[in-house]
């Protein structure tokens, strides 16, 4: 049983690899992004949507630490 988990969780792992490898190839066209006045040097779409990706993980991250350290107190 310990064997089948971990062969599933390694198959899903190299699926979802492939299919961000997949991504970033077929997103190298450059792009420039604007908001107030501030803008971007030319990235590729892959990259900005990655990097947007990271941001979100990282503000979905922080009030689910906050409100754990709550709990725990």
């Amino acid at each position: 049983m310990r064997g089948s988990k971990r062969f599933a969780l390694v198959a899903v792992i190299l699926f979802f690899a492939l299919a961000v490898m997949t991504f970033v190839l077929e997103n190298q066209q450059g792009v420039v992004l604007s908001f107030l006045g501030w803008s971007t040097p030319e990235l590729p779409v892959s990259v900005i949507a990655a990097l947007a990706l990271v941001a979100g993980m990282l503000i979905g991250f922080a009030p689910g630490l906050i409100v754990g350290r709550k709990k725990t107190r």
